[in-house]
């Protein structure tokens, strides 16, 4: 249990200390790096929403499909 505490408590510390250099290091300004990061954002909430919405099409056309009455031929 101790060797796992520790690996995460290192993994932790080295995503803390690899984001930080990340930030220090990029070649854009503040301003400029919150906009990328601002827009990069929107980007992937849109494109959760558009599969959520693309998966409950589906998942509804299969639901329908399921409780159209069945026909005997």
């Amino acid at each position: 249990m101790k060797r796992i505490t520790s690996f995460m408590v290192g993994a932790m510390m080295g995503v803390l200390v690899g984001g930080t250099l990340a930030l220090l290091l990029a070649p854009s300004s503040g301003p400029e790096l919150r906009n990328q990061m601002q827009e990069r954002a929107e980007r992937l909430r849109e494109e959760i929403r558009r599969a959520a919405a693309d998966r409950r099409d589906e998942l509804e056309a299969q639901l329908a499909a399921l409780r159209a009455p069945k026909t005997l031929e």
